[in-house]
This record gives C-alpha cells, structure tokens and sequence, in this order.
C-alpha cells in the first residue's frame, strides 16, 4: 500500500467542501497546491475520506475483535480517536477477551442489529418515492440548483466542472451537459474545478454560471456557450442577474466585485473596497447592490460611483450572505457571528440585531409577500438557515422569531419560499429536505434523499421543489395533489 501527500491533501480538500466550508477549503487548496495535482476530482467519489476512515476503523475493530483463537467476539464500538491510540487499542484486547464469542448465524445472541431509523414524521407528510424524480449524471456533489423562470428547466453546477440543464418538461428527462473549459496550449480542455453559482435570467432564456476557475460563463438553454466572462482573479463565489436582465454581478476571492455587461461578456466596473474575499452579492436597484466579505464588512454599491453609497459594519465574523428584501428597503445579513442583522440605509447602525441562533447562518431569505410583491395582503417574513440544525422565520417589523422549525438534525445550508409565500422548503445535511407551512410553522411534507442537501429551490408555478446533494444526485419533488 502506498500513497502520496498530495492524494492526502486532495482527500481533505473534498472533506472541507462536502462539509460546507467552502472558504476553509479554498485557502487549503492554494496552500496545498491542489490545482497543480494530477488527481483528476471528478473519478473521486463524494465522502470519500469519511468512507476510507470508516474502512480503516473497522479493520482496526475486526483486530480488537479477533482473538489469538482466531474466533471473533463481541465488542464494543470503538471511536475515531480511541483507534489511533496505541495505547488503547492494546488494553481493548486485553479487556475484549473476555467478552463471549459471536454467534454463528442461526444461534441465538442477546446483541440486536440496530433497526433502519425511520424518518420522524406525522403520518401522511413523508413525500412517497413515486412523486420523487431521481437525476444522476454528476460525477461529483451538486453544490446549486435553479429553476428557469418560464419553463420546468432546473440548472444544476457540480464539483465535477460542469452545469446541468434538465428538461423537466418531458416524460423522460433530458438534459444538456455544460462542460466548463478553459484553453491549455491551445486546446480545450475541462477546467476540473467546481460550478458552485448559476442564475437565470429574467425572459428564462440565458443562465449565468460562476465557477473556481475564475470564469463567469453565458449559456442558452439548450447548452451552447454565449459568453466567456474573465477578470476574476481567482474562484467565483456568487453571482446575480439583475431584473432587467442586462447586467450581472459577480463576487470573488480577489476580493472585487465586477457589473458585466450580459450583451457584449466585458465588465462595466470592477469594485475593490472589500479587503477580503467577497462572498455574496445582491442587487438592491438595476444599477446598485450590495456585497458581503470575510473581512466582516458590507459596502452597497452603485455603478459610476468610485467609492461605496454605504458601508455597515457590526458583525464580528464573516458576513456569509446578504439579501435585499422585494422592495429594497431592508438589507438582511448573516455570519459566522451567529447574529443576523436587519439594515437600512437611512440608519449607520443595524435597525435589528436578531440572535438566537446556536451556531453559525449559513443562508437567508426574504419571503416574496408584503407591499409591492404578488402576494400583497400577507406578510414580509424573513427565513435563516443554521449550523444549529434549525431554521427561523422572523417578522423584521417587529424584530421577533415567530417560529423555530427544529426537524432537521444536521447543518441547515438552504431555505426556499414558495412563489406564494405560503411554504418554506429546507435542505439539510441530515439528507432531508422538510417543506414547512409559513403561517402555522408546522411540517407538512418530507422527502429523505441520498446526500447531504446543499440546496432548495421551487419551480415558478410553485408546484415542484429541486434538490441538490453531496452525492452527486439532483432530485425533484412533485407536491401536485
């Protein structure tokens, strides 16, 4: 047996991202030199360091577990920690062979196989097979989803380099492969790094990709590649189309946000008032947003201004993302702080400081409800999804948490609201995406995938709900009656 430091390194790499530390995992990659490696990610499958760890702590259990003998007997589970240590292995064996013997099948035994844990839910809500449509293809995980406005078209980006574009429309779905390229000697050849942003545009007829080989790209909907975007520096954390669909927006770890033109792929401006790696970006106007880094800062933005219209600080850790509420007036912020913070820009300071997170926000949304939305008469709600395993809904007028939805028991990366605000889907870690009522915070359907989810999103008809997940799958749910 034998390996190298680099087979190592790429191994961690994938741990970091599949984990959901995604910057952690980046300053590691560029320490490590992972991109002058010759591993090839997309042969490498998704959990692949958790799964030879497992295999070597059961090698190390079956050595415990045999005695001098050879007859196998009945241990106790050994940690992680406990199996590295010599010193503990070796009194294991000591005390283990003492234990009785493994029964031989037929022979009865008092040790019980632990039963299959079934998902805790009402009866009625788990969401059956049938209504599930499963789509393989990703040799890699699914960082992101989108549903294309106007039609059942659902995007995908993966590890793996490429993005996806599956035509829900048909009986039998088809899909049309985006291989991300960049030119080596002249040739093409596929970037071999992770499609981790994708957005529509507004007519549903060109999609946006951000990938980590620091090129936005333009596609049509049926694949074919419209426009290169490159002046990024380095990986693409996320990027925007504005409504009107002319321009779109890009974050980077160069620490610059870019305005591009979408007709002709050439930037318009690039911003460089973050000191640190940009993370997320939102439109707040058609020509001003607004942008988020790990140097805890958010600056709004306006194209022709050198300088930014605003800044807000408050947060003491990485501000993870930024969201305008649908009529501009609110500015949403969450971090590695464990706050999230409400801001205006008539006020210097926060005009809410929410906390009641345990642990980290990952992602907010607003609802699309409230004054100036489709679904005028219901109220403007504010969704955060946490490492703490749970998500929150907040009234921002009042500042208060109306509902705690506490299923989940991993890591909570994505939130989605429905088209008509009434429900609110969450992909978690624990491979389950839950669909919650807004109104009453009850759960009122549940799917358990395959993978860890990293991300939720609905159809604009409001009646299919697409997943993405760290096993390389994407799926559909279908909540038609």
């Amino acid at each position: 047996m034998s390996f190298s430091s680099d087979e190592v390194n790429f191994l961690v790499y994938r741990y970091l991202q599949e984990s959901g530390f995604v910057h952690s995992a980046f300053v590691f990659g560029a320490e490590s030199l992972i991109a002058q490696s010759n591993i090839n990610g997309a042969l490498v499958p998704p959990c692949a360091l958790t799964s030879i760890i497992q295999k070597g702590l059961m090698y190390v259990e079956a050595e415990i577990s045999t005695g001098e003998d050879g007859i196998e007997r009945l241990i106790d589970t050994l940690s992680l920690i406990d199996a590295v240590m010599p010193d503990v292995v070796t009194s294991r064996k000591q005390v283990e062979s003492g234990k009785p013997t493994v029964k031989a099948e037929g022979e009865e035994t008092q040790s019980e196989a632990a039963p299959v844990e079934p998902m805790e839910i009402e009866n009625g809500v788990e969401i059956p097979y049938e209504k599930a449509r499963v789509l393989k293809g990703h040799d890699s995980e699914v960082f992101i989803c989108a549903w294309n406005p106007k039609q059942d078209l659902l995007a995908s980006g993966s590890g793996d380099s490429t993005a996806r574009i599956w035509n829900m429309t048909q009986a039998d779905p088809h899909v049309e492969v985006l291989k991300h390229c960049i030119k080596m000697e002249g040739k093409e050849v596929p970037s071999n790094k992770d499609v981790t942003s994708l957005d529509w545009n507004c007519h549903g007829n060109l999609l946006a990709t951000g990938s980590y080989d620091g090129f936005a790209r333009i596609w049509t909907t049926e694949g074919k590649l419209e426009r290169t975007l490159g002046q990024h520096k380095g990986p693409i954390f996320a990027l925007k189309w504005n409504k009107n669909g002319k321009y779109i927006l890009s974050a980077g770890v160069d620490r610059t946000t870019i305005i591009w033109d979408a007709s002709t792929g050439k930037c318009k401006q690039q911003f460089a008032f973050h000191s640190a790696p940009a993370l997320d970006v939102d439109w707040k106007s058609e020509e001003s947003f607004a942008s988020c880094s790990t140097d805890m800062q958010i600056h709004v933005c306006q194209l022709g201004q050198n300088k930014p219209i605003k800044s807000f600080q408050g947060h003491s850790n990485e501000v993870n993302a930024i969201k305008w509420d649908p009529q501009g007036k609110f500015l949403a912020s969450c971090s590695d702080d464990m706050s999230l913070k409400i801001w205006t820009m008539e006020e210097d300071t926060c005009v809410h400081d929410l906390q009641a997170h345990q642990k980290e926000i990952y992602t907010i949304k607003w609802s699309p409800t409230g004054p100036g939305t489709n679904n005028p008469n219901f109220p403007l709600v504010l969704a955060s999804a946490s490492f703490d395993s749970t998500v929150r809904l907040w009234d921002v007028e009042k500042g208060t948490c109306t509902h705690t939805l506490t299923r989940h028991k991993e890591p909570v990366y994505s939130v989605a609201f429905s088209p008509d605000g009434k429900f609110l889907a969450s992909g978690s870690f624990d491979k389950c995406v839950h669909i919650w009522s807004t109104q009453s915070g009850q759960l009122v359907h549940s799917y358990l995938g395959t993978g860890g989810i990293f991300e939720v999103c609905w159809n604009s008809r409001g009646d299919k709900v697409g997943a993405s997940a760290s096993d390389g799958t994407v799926f559909v749910l279908d909540l038609r009656k």
